[in-house]
């Protein structure tokens, strides 16, 4: 099983390549669903959380708004809070490595790079477009304003360095460009692992 770490700044368009790689027959698993199941009622991270930010936590699942407020309130919760999730994450990516059944795995995650997660994949592809082209995404979605895409955009390593990390670059500019590149990707590995 060859694993490629996906990954990409915000607007970049990585959900989007993610779903072009499953159309190819490669398994994809995404950081930001998983973290969504385990904050879910029922979820692994809602007795955790419960115990150590009871204000998280409304109707049985964890509230990211309310861990927003926790985090302004004390910034210093955020590394409690990574201590919580961070290790139910590897156990979800852990557990769905060991049923996958593609010979492709694509290990979706934002923060590949900043998280030293290429030390555990064979290789990484990392998704670009302009700059406006991103700040457009990101506004279309009519989720953030301009200042809250900027804190965002200003945590994640600058797209340039990722992009010098990577070791495919697939640019997004449109879908059939983005799809003819993640084709010859899976192309390139196909024939290299099963060579």
């Amino acid at each position: 099983m060859f694993k490629l770490g996906l990954t990409g700044s915000i607007g970049m368009g990585k959900s989007t390549t993610a779903q072009m790689f499953a159309d190819e027959g490669c398994a994809v698993w995404d950081a930001d669903a998983a973290v969504h199941r385990l904050y879910s009622k029922g979820g692994a991270a809602v007795a955790p959380f419960e115990e150590a930010f009871p204000d998280a936590v409304i109707d049985g699942a964890v509230s990211r708004p309310a861990l927003k407020e926790i985090i302004a309130r004390d910034p210093a919760a955020l590394k409690h809070i990574e201590t919580i999730v961070h290790p139910l994450v590897g156990q979800d990516r852990a557990e769905f490595l060991g049923n996958a059944k593609a010979d492709i795995v694509v290990l979706d995650i934002p923060l590949l790079f900043e998280t030293g997660g290429e030390a555990r994949v064979d290789a990484t592809a990392c998704v670009i477009t302009d700059d406006a082209t991103q700040e457009a995404r990101v506004l279309a979605r009519g989720t953030m304003t301009l200042a809250q895409f900027h804190a965002i955009k200003e945590k994640q390593l600058p797209a340039a360095e990722k992009f010098a990390r990577a070791t495919y670059v697939i640019e997004t500019d449109t879908l059939e460009h983005a799809r003819l590149q993640v084709q010859n990707i899976v192309k390139t590995i196909r024939s290299q692992f099963n060579a």
